[in-house]
């Protein structure tokens, strides 16, 4: 089966990614999914982003409200445009999107299929049974509205979607994966993240076997007219109180309302351990590679944690707010975007790649070091308080042409 991996809480936001952003997301997030291709293989990218910690994490290292339920959107478009033009080399295929993109997933599927030569019908069949399963077999309260499906030429996928509850304010995103799946209606989840909103039916369950089988029964029995007359008559009595809930709970993310970053959302000592790693390492690794005076040593710094979520293992990414002092956050949480930042990371990541495609490792492999780097000296290294590290970024905010929306 399917292995569940946890559920989160995410605030909705409104807005739209600004275009000097989107742009950027879309070239480090293409350039961040082609590293892990080319070091651990399509799969593990396809495992990536089937966890949901990682996912998050992801989409805060490229600028997006680290909390926020709009890193799905945001991460599916950006991972669309940004590896569409190479796909074909990659072996990729993003698919779907939001609103009327997401209905068009199981077309994109059949012709993709017919491109590559994988059974694009069945993928199209998934697509609508991963959907359906989601809005009317897990009852939950969220109202599906986007379906991202990435598919590899191999014809092994991931989906992730999300539903939406206006009157919690609330997002809820599933990811599915088809590694190990065996069943679309027997606990399929890869995983399930949102807080629990009162009663859910999930027929999906493996204890809800009996129910699934007892409802094919009924309806073979009763019709479609016959049960409206027994909801109608149950409807009549007062309703038992509800029993307490026996779904298994399931580790979770709960991403917070408050829009700042906060000391509590970060794990201090590995932001102390990339910070020293970046001082020691950075100037031996990457001398070669900085050429923007006075941006440098601050790029390796986020290089260290973009180094992380390439090579980092799950437990890494508990703590997606982390992320989000690589590259900051669009709307000035922890701090302005630092432009010339990412652009310097954008630029020494796509270096990385191109030359990796040539079969020149070296600048990939020193990636790999600063992380390993980072990982070594987190268990000793000091630092600043979180605080006074985001003064710091927001006093050089100006230097580095820091925006926010």
């Amino acid at each position: 089966m399917a292995q569940r991996s946890g559920r989160a809480d995410l605030p909705l936001h409104g807005g739209r990614v600004p275009a000097w952003l989107g742009q950027r997301m879309s070239r480090l997030g293409a350039v961040i999914g082609e590293a892990i291709i080319l070091h651990y293989g399509r799969d593990e990218f396809l495992r990536r982003l089937a966890n949901p910690f990682w996912f998050q994490s992801f989409g805060a290292v490229m600028g997006m409200d680290w909390h926020s339920s709009g890193i799905t959107t945001s991460v599916i478009g950006a991972l669309k445009t940004g590896l569409s033009p190479r796909s074909r080399e990659l072996g990729l295929y993003v698919c779907g999107g939001r609103g009327s993109h997401s209905r068009k997933t199981p077309a994109e599927l059949s012709a993709i299929g017919d491109s590559v030569g994988f059974e694009g019908s069945e993928l199209a069949r998934a697509s609508r049974l991963v959907a359906k399963v989601d809005s009317a077999a897990v009852q939950d309260g969220f109202q599906l509205y986007l379906h991202g499906f990435i598919v590899t030429d191999d014809g092994h996928w991931v989906v992730v979607q999300q539903g939406m509850n206006g009157a919690l304010r609330q997002a809820r995103r599933y990811h599915w994966q088809s590694e190990g799946l065996t069943s679309f209606v027997d606990a399929p989840h890869a995983a399930i993240e949102g807080r629990s909103s009162g009663n859910i039916v999930n027929l999906t369950d493996k204890r809800a076997s009996h129910s699934r089988r007892a409802q094919i029964d009924i309806l073979g029995t009763l019709g479609p007219d016959g049960i409206a007359r027994k909801v109608a008559a149950l409807a009549d009595r007062a309703a038992p109180e509800p029993a307490s809930s026996s779904q298994l709970l399931l580790p979770h993310l709960v991403m917070p309302s408050h829009h700042d970053v906060r000391s509590g959302d970060v794990i201090l000592r590995r932001l102390h351990g990339a910070l020293a790693a970046a001082a020691e390492n950075g100037p031996r690794d990457f001398a070669d590679l900085l050429l923007t005076p006075g941006v440098g040593a601050r790029t390796v710094e986020a290089l260290a944690m973009v180094a992380e979520v390439v090579h980092g293992t799950p437990y890494r990414f508990a703590d997606p707010a982390r992320f989000s002092l690589a590259h900051g956050g669009k709307d000035g949480h922890p701090f302005p975007v630092p432009l010339k930042v990412f652009d310097e990371t954008i630029r020494v990541m796509k270096s990385a790649v191109s030359q990796a495609r040539l079969d020149n490792s070296d600048k990939l492999a020193a990636l790999q070091r600063l992380d390993e780097q980072a990982r070594k000296l987190e268990r000793t290294a000091s630092g600043p308080t979180f605080e006074s590290f985001l003064d710091r970024e927001k006093e050089a905010s100006a230097d580095y042409d820091g925006r926010t929306v």
